[in-house]
């Protein structure tokens, strides 16, 4: 084999093979061990090992796995496989992990697949009815809850020797197998189909292990949950939880229940735990039935013994600092023998519960029966004893209740001490199995007998907890009270008795974020399984039929589990090994004898890291000093000697010396025979520097617990700590450290998982997860120097003095500091900063491994940046700690009210001026200034007063020498400027720097946020002249008291802001140089009506100015214009709602906050609309009213009254022309005209509509007077009201200051144009943050009002229709000038015409009011385009139209040479109706509508009549020639002859064309209409004549009038009224003009169509 080997290494080294995963065996049960490479796996590098009895399972870097040693279900059971073989079955499938068990294996997939092999005798592999499996077969697990069939993932196999467990991705439990171990709830084995384990379900499983014939997870504790309901009884046992004692001095109340089942069994099983040992009974009485090896057999109980036994006084509690065997209990034997056992019971009050027992546990042991056979792990039948057992449970329960027999006392034991412990149940109960047959079983009878001694053994007794109570963690909850309160609810003591503690979560605070990523601390053990030996850990030898916590290893923070044969092994964060279980060969490490509770092991080397456990041995993998690790052996020894029956065992574990030679181990697995290390060979010393990184971490996580536990837990305990500030950063640095130390700890574990991995570099947690040990470094160190300021040390040095001066050597060998009487506050100061140098052993570490690869290679490049990143935070918080020591001495030096004042935790100083160094500028000669510059704020400091400027509203700058100022610093505050003066100038560069960068930084905020990686920040030389800030006004006489929060520029707010007074009044919007300007929101709270004034508008200088809009508490609301904080302009103000005591609304010119000028007041509640002048609030000057009774008045208001001359029409015509002196009250002379045409005249009195006084003379005209004259009133009326040009001044004047003229006409064209430009852009940017109130096509609107139409040379048509385009654009937005303009002037015609504006006496002045409108727009327009030429004069045609157009009256062609110069007429109609009327059409139409109301109906009757006839008929009747009938009418598209009934045929395209006259707006659109109409007529008759001809008017007429007939347009008066009223005067002669008037005589016709 020798030479193989070499030749097998030779090939190697030609290869360069990796020297990593070297696999070395060798025997196991001896300490003088050669381990040898095993050999032909030619050079692949094994990642996993699993090792059975007699075989053996590797994993190589490929996902291959190879099989050695005997290989039964494979060749036969003798033959033992030497060199690895391949399995090729699994070839393909990237295998992650592999198990092996006692005699069979397991492989998982990359994909979480299973493969099972080997021996199949019970089950184990998954497959039925086949008692082996020679080849790795699939094992289909799937999850029976989800609907379709998921299969489960694995990640984790674990073999037992009957049973495999299978931890899923999800971290859940899957069993198969055979035997209690599996932690199923069924009888019925083997279990070949994976089943969940459904006990541990919902918590999540970290790690699983599997003993001979028992099963260990390790799972992730339940995050603490606030103030659960406490539930009254176990779910399990169903005993209280909570028991209380009463004696005649006092009561004691315990709540230290723990469950000793960790199951429910099923009615059909019986129970095989036979006493139910719990808090009920507070003696914990426990009476065990011993099992046999094999659970199946019932066994005959040698009755020799029923112990009842106690646990000692042992408090548990989640404290790190445990000592080394961690073990403190007094237990007395409480019976010596069942004589005392019977005297007890007979001191019981209930008889039959006597008799049963007495029956059942005294039953002499030479007569063995049925009743005896106690059942075992799995219950065989019920036998009567099991039952009567059982009855005795609940019987004794329910007797004793919870308040047990308070008389009894046994032994030595007092009552109180039993109440002592907590968290327990019974504690280890032994019993011994008889021994059926000499031989082999007698070395069991021996071991049972051990484990019964040892839970007989009074002082050794252990209890399921075994940590020293500590009560300064109340970690026992239990009380003494006075008899009497014997009746009190135990949960109310409970609460009561609660110890009022200072709460500082110093058990590790849970990071969810680090817990994510790296491996978590908070754990618990649970077991399962035979428990014969001791090995589940619950202080008992009972069987576990589902898993159960052991609880004595809460808080111990296990991060590894390890199960041998009949022992288990559990691995600390604190690299420490609890072990327990059987030790019949000193496997556990410690005292020759099992033990039922963990223990710890005793391990020379300096930090255990993986544990291995075998069939009866164990390993251990410790650092020693140079960091190579040791493997400590202990177990089985055997000597050379000739005797061979002289096997002794280790006493304790021995370091295996040959192992260290072979390099470094990286993991060690144990088996039966044989014992397996894989080992890496330290190339270029990356493998030393990774395992010097993680050993060096797992002793810096020792020594911070060390601190913890031993320093800081106590500190905490101590009374008087100072003020409650201190205590409050004493606690934030302790959680602080606390969160540091489980960081450290997770880390530590992580590392040692690593280091039995692949190993590679980019994987590390300290370069994958950085900023994790960033951040916590940054905040202990934050929270480290905020105490450290506060003088934190110095307080608790004096509490603290006799708790530490007692553990002297503790803290000098924690600190690290060696010299004679050294300070305690120094000894603090060293031991709380001392986690800081572990930063630079970071780097060194990191650059060390960066050494061993290429430079090019990103992993090179990754180390080298993480390195200087862990140095550059070293070196910041080097600086921190040195800042806060500087702060620290500045306090020291200068006590006193003000110093005490300023002092606060994250203050720090920079520099102070007490060394005269800086002086203020023009100060008195005796004034005292002293300037502090902290990291936050200067402090000007005189004799009695100081003043706090903080500086992220401070500016600092230099001031010019020539100015005289030498060395002179001005400073600039929101609210003061001073100057000062430095001594020299090295002394002035000094404070401009610190100034500068303090403020930098103070605005950066977070100044311990450095970029990692940038190595430290560079500061800026200069802070930012414009900043945000917050700032509260101290003295400014507007601002005094107000807070500000937003832009700020040279000490004063300029940019977007948040203003809030004292007084509740707010602000918010833009600032410019410290004023309120450009568009804001402000709100004024009214207490009186517990409501708020709110305007949002715009503002100019710390004033509103501008439009806005502005709601009053009262409920009105102002819309318009401001000025200097008052309305002034134009605006309109709604007041009251309808249902309010008066709503009503005006529109209108204000000046100086008051109603002045033109306006229109609508008073809704009586029913009166005002349209006219103002003066003060007032109606003065003329004006119009209308009521809705259909009254209608115009003429002169003084004083709100009609005053002076006026003219009052009622509904039916009535007029009076004369005096008024009140409102409708005529009073002086006039003249009535009544509606016939009779008119009196003379002198009137009264109130019109309630009998008016008369004295004049009634005149009845003639008759024959001509009828125009008739309505005489009726013509005069518009001359009493407001002219149009007056109206609505102030809204044109806005739009010319908006284009910046000072009025009309007088201004900068190109001026204006940049206004516009900038109007537009600066309310798209507006709405650019509120994208909805711009749709898609406003957006392009305005994206093409950008361009200005250019107009050089000549103007042309196509110039004009540019303009006009250009136009009907600008009125579609209102964020142009001009589109506000007629935004607004459309809503105040809207104002005045609607509702009770809609009054046909007011036609005229509607029509009036239009035309006023188009000709100011027009002179805007021309302001703008300037070449526009004037109303009324024509742009030339550029061509003449070479093809001539067909007249509609001539069949000729001509070219238009009639006119005599061609062109288009410029007309402010033409130009701005189009864009006007469409937007008035509603209200203007509707008072034509009314005013023609009459006429219309006179019309419509008649059009309905005619219409009744066909259309010959009514040809004939219209008097049309018949030359012009049409012969045949095309309908739907065929042509038809016309017979005498056809009707709607004739002429139809035309009538079809004519009734489109409603459809438009402008004029110019109708006379469009009625030239087509024409034009149609023309087309039909054509057709008919088949040539050409000259229409008259004589033959044209009628054929129109039938048209207009058949188009039935119901308001036809309305619309010839309109054309007339609106359109271009220069049209009036021309062809359209024409055809208006044909159309109007129609429309006369109509009305006096006498029909015959």
């Amino acid at each position: 084999m020798d030479s193989q080997e070499r030749s097998l290494c030779s090939s190697e080294e030609a290869e360069g093979a990796k020297e990593r995963g070297l696999v070395y065996v060798w025997k196991a049960g001896s300490c003088s061990v050669t381990p040898e490479r095993l050999p032909g796996l030619s050079g692949k590098t094994v990642l996993q090992a699993a090792l059975g009895i007699h075989h053996g399972l590797l994993l190589t870097e490929g996902g291959e796995v190879y099989s050695f040693g005997k290989l039964p279900w494979r060749s036969g059971p003798e033959e033992c496989v030497n060199s690895p073989i391949l399995e090729n079955t699994l070839l393909g499938h990237r295998i992650i992990t592999v198990s092996a068990g006692s005699f069979h294996n397991g492989a998982v997939t990359e994909s979480g697949v299973v493969y099972m092999w080997g021996d199949n005798s019970a089950g184990q592999c998954a497959v039925a009815n086949q008692p082996c499996v020679p080849e790795p077969q699939l094992v289909s697990i799937c999850d029976s809850e989800t609907s379709p069939l998921l299969s489960v993932r694995i990640l984790q196999l674990a073999c037992g020797e009957e049973h495999t467990l299978a931890l899923s991705l999800s971290r859940e439990i899957w069993a198969w197998g055979s035997g209690c171990q599996l932690g199923l709830i069924t009888t019925t084995f083997p279990v070949t189909k994976p089943q969940k384990v459904e006990h541990l379900a919902g918590r999540v499983v970290l790690q699983i292990a599997c003993g001979a014939y028992h099963s260990l997870a390790l799972v992730q504790c339940l995050p603490v949950q606030e103030m659960k309901p406490i539930p009254e009884r176990c779910n399990h046992c169903s005993q209280p939880l909570i028991t209380m004692m009463d004696k005649e001095d006092h009561v004691i109340i315990s709540d230290s229940h723990c469950c000793p089942l960790g199951v429910a069994l099923s009615d059909n099983q019986p129970e095989n735990h036979v006493f139910c040992p719990s808090s009920d009974t507070p003696e914990g009485k426990s009476v065990t039935a011993g099992q046999s090896e094999d659970c199946q057999k019932p066994l005959v109980e040698q009755h020799r013994l029923v112990d009842l036994e106690s646990d000692g006084p042992s408090g548990f509690s989640s404290s790190d600092g445990q000592e080394d065997s961690g073990i403190s209990s007094l237990g007395n034997t409480l019976f010596s023998d069942k004589k005392e056992v019977k005297e007890y019971l007979i001191g019981l009050s209930h008889n039959s519960l006597n008799e049963s027992l007495s029956k059942s546990i005294c039953t002499e042991p030479e007569q063995p029966s049925q009743e005896e056979q106690l059942a075992a792990c799995i219950p065989g039948p019920p036998g009567s004893s099991t039952s009567t057992l059982n009855s005795l449970v609940a019987s004794c329960a329910s007797a004793v209740g919870v308040r047990v027999a308070a008389t009894y006392e046994a032994g030595a034991l007092s009552l109180k001490k039993v109440m002592n412990f907590y968290g327990t149940s019974s504690s280890e109960a032994g019993s011994q199995s008889g021994s059926r047959s000499p031989g082999p079983e007698a070395l069991k009878d021996s071991r049972e007998e051990q484990v019964r001694l040892e839970s007989m053994q009074g002082k050794k007794s252990s209890s399921l907890v075994d940590i020293r109570e500590e009560e300064s963690e109340g970690g026992s909850r239990r009380l003494s009270l006075p008899g009497l309160l014997s009746q009190v609810s135990p949960r109310l003591l409970r609460k009561v008795g609660r110890a009022k503690m200072r709460t500082v979560a110093l058990t590790p605070t849970y990071s969810g974020e680090a817990d994510a990523l790296l491996p978590s601390l908070r754990t618990e053990v649970w077991s399962w399984g035979k428990g014969k030996e001791g090995q589940l850990g619950h202080g008992d030898i009972l069987p576990r039929l589902q898993p159960l916590c052991v609880k004595s290893l809460d808080g111990k923070e296990v991060i590894h589990l390890s199960a041998g044969g009949h022992h288990s092994l559990a691995l600390t964060a604190k690299s420490q090994v609890y072990s327990w279980g059987s030790n019949i060969s000193g496997q556990l490490g410690h005292l020759n004898t099992p033990t039922t509770v963990p223990r710890l092991a005793k391990v020379c080397g300096d930090g255990i890291w993986t544990t291995a456990a075998g069939l009866d041995y164990s390993l251990f993998l410790a650092d020693e000093k140079d960091f190579q690790p040791g493997l400590y052996y202990c177990g089985q020894e055997t000597s050379t000697e000739s005797n061979l029956n002289e096997n002794s065992c280790t006493k304790s574990p021995v370091l295996l010396v040959a192992c260290s030679k072979i390099g470094y181990i990286s993991n060690v697995i144990a088996g039966g025979d044989n014992c397996l290390a894989l080992v890496d060979k330290n190339l270029m010393g990356y493998i030393a520097s990774l395992h010097e990184l993680a050993a060096t971490e797992r002793r810096f996580y020792f020594k911070l617990s060390e601190i913890k536990s031993q320093v800081l837990r106590p500190l905490l305990g101590l009374d008087n700590l100072g003020n409650a500030n201190t205590i409050q950063l004493l606690q934030e640095m302790a959680s602080r450290f606390s969160k540091l130390c489980y960081l450290i700890g997770q880390h530590g574990a992580s590392l040692s998982s690593f280091l039995h991995g692949v190993k590679e570099a980019r994987s590390l947690a300290i370069l994958k997860h950085s900023s994790l040990f960033l951040d916590s470094y940054t905040e202990y160190c934050t929270s480290v120097t905020n105490f450290l300021v506060m003088g934190g040390f110095t307080v608790l040095a004096k509490p603290a003095i006799d708790f530490l001066s007692k553990n002297q050597e503790l803290l000098q060998k924690l600190s690290e500091k060696n010299e004679e009487n050294l300070q305690l506050v120094e000894v603090l100061n060293a031991l709380f900063f001392m986690p800081f140098g572990r930063l630079h052993s970071y780097a060194r570490t990191l650059l060390k491994l960066a050494t061993c690869f290429e430079v090019a290679s990103p992993e090179y490049q990754k180390l080298q940046d993480s390195s200087s990143c862990y140095e550059s935070l070293a070196v910041h918080l080097s600086r921190k700690m040195k800042e806060a020591e500087y702060t620290l001495g500045f306090w020291k030096t200068f006590p006193g009210k003000m110093t005490d004042s300023l002092r606060k935790p994250e203050r720090r100083l920079i520099c102070e001026s007490s060394n005269r160094g800086l002086s203020l500028q023009h100060a008195g000669r005796f004034s005292v200034n002293w300037f502090i510059l902290f990291n936050d704020a200067l402090v000007h400091a005189q004799f009695s007063t100081h003043h706090i400027f903080p500086l992220s509203t401070l500016w600092v700058e230099a001031l010019s020498e020539e100015a005289g100022n030498v060395n002179g610093l001005k400073i600039t505050t929101p609210e003061e400027q001073f100057v000062l003066v430095s001594s020299t100038p090295q002394e002035k560069t000094k404070w401009l720097r610190a100034i500068s960068q303090a403020v930098d930084q103070a605005l950066r905020g977070t100044s311990d946020m450095i970029l990692y990686g940038a190595g430290g920040n560079v500061p800026r030389q200069e802070p930012p002249i414009s900043r945000s800030a917050k700032y509260t006004f101290y003295k400014d006489p507007r601002f005094k008291d107000a807070v500000y929060d937003g832009r700020w520029l040279s000490g004063k707010p300029h940019g977007r802001g948040i203003l809030k007074w004292a007084d509740g009044r707010m602000y918010s919007g833009t600032f410019r140089t410290g004023l309120e300007d450009g568009y804001g929101e402000y709100r004024v709270p009214n207490k009186a009506l517990n409501k708020e004034d709110h305007y949002v508008g715009y503002w100019k200088e710390g004033k509103m100015c501008g439009h806005g809009v502005y709601s009053y508490a009262t409920g009105e609301v102002y819309e318009g214009c401001f000025q200097d904080n008052m309305r002034h302009g134009h605006g309109l103000l709604r007041s009251g709602k309808l249902t309010s005591s008066s709503p009503s609304m005006f529109i209108g010119q204000w000046i100086m906050d008051k109603k002045s000028g033109y306006g229109v007041f609508d008073d809704i509640t009586r029913g009166e609309k005002y349209m006219g002048m103002w003066q003060d609030d007032l109606c003065q000057g003329n004006g119009v009213v209308v009521t809705q009774f259909g009254l209608y008045y115009e003429g002169a208001f003084s004083t709100n009254k009609m005053m002076g001359t006026g003219i009052l029409l009622s509904e039916d015509d009535t007029v009076y022309e004369g005096e008024f002196s009140d409102n409708w009250t005529l009073s002086g002379k006039g003249t009535l005209t009544l509606p016939n045409g009779d008119y009196i005249e003379g002198l009137f009195s009264g109130e019109w509509g309630s009998g008016i006084k008369i004295t004049g003379t009634y005149f009845k005209p003639s008759l024959y007077e001509n009828e125009k004259d008739k309505p005489k009133a009726l013509r005069k009326l518009g001359i009493l009201a407001v002219s149009p040009d007056e109206k609505w001044k102030a809204v044109f004047e806005e739009c010319w200051n908006q284009l910046g003229c000072e009025s009309p006409g007088q201004g900068d064209r190109w001026k204006a144009w940049d206004n516009i430009a900038v109007a537009l852009t600066t309310n798209r940017r507006q709405h650019k943050d509120s994208p909805e109130l711009l749709t898609r096509s406003h957006t392009q609107t305005l994206e093409s009002l950008e361009f200005i139409p250019q107009h050089i040379g000549a103007f042309t048509l196509e110039k004009y229709e540019n303009i006009k385009k250009y136009l009907m654009k600008a009125c579609d937005t209102p964020l142009h000038p001009l589109g506000k303009l007629v935004e607004t002037l459309v809503a105040v015609y809207r104002m005045t015409y609607v509702g009770v504006g809609a009054n046909r006496r007011l036609l005229q002045e509607a029509v009036r009011e239009i035309k006023s409108y188009l000709k100011r727009i027009f002179q805007l327009v021309r302001f703008l385009f300037p070449d526009l030429p004037e109303e009324g004069s024509t742009i030339p045609f550029l061509v003449t139209e070479p093809k001539g157009r067909r007249s509609f009256c001539s069949a000729k062609c001509d070219s238009r040479s009639e006119s005599p110069e061609p062109g288009y007429v410029v007309t402010s109609f033409g130009l701005l109706l189009p864009v006007l009327l469409p937007r008035l059409y509603p209200p203007l139409f509707m008072l034509y509508a009314l005013d023609n109301e009459r006429e219309e109906d006179v019309y419509w009757e008649c059009v309905l009549r005619l219409n009744k006839q066909t259309d010959l008929a009514l040809l004939s009747f219209l008097g049309v020639q018949a030359k012009f009938w049409p012969g045949t009418v095309s309908i739907l598209g065929e042509s038809r002859k016309v017979s005498s009934n056809t009707k709607d045929a004739c002429f139809a395209s035309a009538v079809e064309c004519l009734q489109q006259i409603s459809t438009t707006f402008t004029p110019a659109d109708k006379l469009k209409v009625i030239q087509q109409t024409f034009e149609e007529i023309s087309q039909s008759v054509l057709e008919t004549l088949q040539e050409d001809f000259l229409w008259s008017m004589d033959d044209l007429f009628p054929v129109f009038l039938y048209v207009v007939l058949r188009a039935r347009i119901r308001n036809l008066g309305s619309e010839v009224h309109l054309i007339e009223d609106l359109m271009d005067p220069y049209l009036q002669h021309g062809e359209q003009g024409i055809m208006f008037t044909t159309l109007k005589a129609c429309y006369y016709q109509i009305q006096h169509e006498k029909l015959t």
